[in-house]
This record gives C-alpha cells, structure tokens and sequence, in this order.
C-alpha cells in the first residue's frame, strides 16, 4: 500500500558487463600499464571494473582490474589498438569459441545500455549475505556479477535498499529461492518487484543527508568522527568504512532505520511516541554542523531507539516469532 514497485520509479537496472571469457578482458594493472606504454592509444578502451565480490556495505574494495572495453557498439576496431591485439590474440582460441562476441572475436557483445556505466549509479552484488549497495561516481564499469542502478533518486534509495525493513520485505517475500550457505540473490526480476515509498525530493532531503554522511566521514574537528583508519572506497576517494568512523556509520543507519518505519508504519511509530521524521528534518535544518552531537542529546530520537524495539512490526523484522 506504501511503496511503489522499483519497476515504476524513473530508474533502469542493467547487468554487468559480460565477456564470455574474463581472462582476456580483465586485466591487473600491471598488464594496463604495460599495454599503454606499448602503445598509449590502449587507455581509450581500458576502464576500471568492478566484480560482485570487491562491492561492500555502502563502500567497495577495488582489486585494480580493468575491463578490455571492445565494445560493438559502433564496433571497435582492433587493429587500431595493436598493443591490445597482441594480447588478445594470445587468448584468441578461447574468444573465437565464446558465445558472447561481437561482430569479431575481439569484441564484446553488443551493450544497448554501455553509456549507463559512466553515470553516477548504484552498483550491487547479485549473491549477497547483507545488503551491499554501492553509490558509484567514479565510472566504474561492472563485471556480470553485479548490476547497476541509475537514474532519479539514487542516495534516497541507497538508504532505504540497506535499511532493516526494506531488506526484511525484500528476503520474505521477492526474492525467490534462498541460497543456503551462498545467501539471497537480487535478481533483476526480484528487485523490481520491490515497493519503495516514492515520496517527494524535499521530503527526500532528510535521508540524503544521512546517507551522504555515512559516505563521506567529516574529519574530527566537524563531528565526532574519526579519519585515522584509511579509507577505500567512500563515494568520492575510494575506501571501506572501517575503525572509528564505524560507529558512527552505524548510528546514521540506526536513524535512517526508523526514519524508513516511520514512511511504512507512520501510525504504529506515533502510538508508541517513536516517530523521528519530523525531528530529525528540524536538526538537519537548524544546525547540521552539530548533527551528530544533536542526534546524540537529542531525547526523542533516544527514546525512539530503545523503545522503538518493542513495537509489533519491529519485533517480527528483528526476528521475533
């Protein structure tokens, strides 16, 4: 009744890149620098990839691969690229056999939706334990086992695609068959399916802000939180969110956890008095520099994240029989 099937939102969700034989195209960073200084035309067609396994929880761990981009759409020319085709050529056996080619060997299969890869996009995992949703403005390409997301809204619906009850709706009831030990799988067809409250880009703001926060720690000096652990992966330098700065991250995501009841179970937060939407708009918009400190003193908000356990709807997503 609240959300709206992800299907109908203004966004498009894509497969990763698929090769038909890794191997040739995706290659370490030592063979990248050795195929450009062969011949420096080569980093027209080399891009950065990401696999399933290097996405994490708002952040990812890049292996320094590269992605051979052969595309076919309008068809690379290889003999335009010798250094690649040199190295390509050594694996020609395999790619003449592969079924996803171009119109030659040496390229990719046809991609209608290549120019999707250098938007800002969510990039996440197909096969997951938890939830691991990465926002992207680095133009990663991404290999088959993940997809990407792109379009209106993006860091409203990173929030809420990593949140508690979205992740309780989507497990229970749109995931298909669960994979035992390997976890749960967001296929395409599933996650379309998923209902998100659409609401408006100023009601939006609240989230975004939080969201931001988990992926650009503030240095000590504007909050509480802690630089001293290197980062790899945040949305703008590369970094995983690690050591100090984890629990704050996990502050933010406790906030937004019941912000996101608070749009499917508005009644049931208000009868127990725990209701944060509201509040939480006021701090950001009265002193957003002392956001943290404010949550932190704030009564309401601590009072909504200890008692908001004992309500009905957040016993069954926590577990509860």
């Amino acid at each position: 009744k609240i959300g709206t099937p992800l299907k109908d939102w203004d966004i498009k969700i894509n497969y990763g890149i698929k090769t038909g034989y890794n191997e040739a195209f995706i290659i370490n960073t030592e063979t990248k620098e050795r195929l450009c200084k062969e011949d420096p035309k080569s980093a027209e067609i080399i891009k950065p990839i990401l696999r399933g396994r290097d996405i994490k929880r708002y952040s990812y761990e890049w292996a320094g691969l590269w992605l051979i981009n052969a595309h076919n759409n309008p068809p690379i020319k290889i003999n335009d690229y010798p250094a690649i085709k040199n190295h390509l050529d050594q694996h020609y056996e395999k790619l003449v056999s592969r079924s996803d080619q171009g119109i030659t060997p040496y390229n990719l299969r046809n991609c209608a939706y290549l120019e999707e890869f250098e938007k800002e996009k969510i990039v996440y995992s197909e096969i997951v334990h938890q939830p691991q949703f990465y926002l992207d403005k680095s133009k990663f390409y991404a290999e088959a086992t993940n997809f990407i997301m792109t379009g209106h809204s993006l860091k409203y619906l990173i929030g809420l695609l990593h949140s508690k009850v979205v992740t309780f709706a989507f497990k229970n009831f749109y995931m298909g068959t669960e994979l035992g030990e390997k976890g749960y799988r967001y296929k395409k067809a599933f996650i379309e399916l998923l209902p998100i409250p659409l609401i408006s880009e100023e009601k939006q703001k609240p989230f975004i802000e939080l969201v931001e926060r988990i992926l650009n720690p503030q240095p000590p000096e504007r909050g509480l939180l802690n630089l001293s652990t290197p980062l790899k992966g945040t949305a703008t330098d590369g970094g995983s969110l690690d050591g100090d700065n984890d629990l704050d991250r996990k502050l933010y995501e406790s906030i937004i956890d019941l912000m996101v009841y608070g749009l499917y179970f508005e009644e049931s937060m208000k009868k127990h008095e725990c209701y944060i939407n509201e509040e939480i708009t006021k701090l950001i918009e009265e002193n957003p520099a002392e956001l943290e400190k404010a949550i932190k003193n704030n009564k309401i908000i601590q009072r909504a994240l200890i008692y908001s356990q004992n309500i009905p709807e957040i016993k069954i997503i926590n577990g509860a029989k």
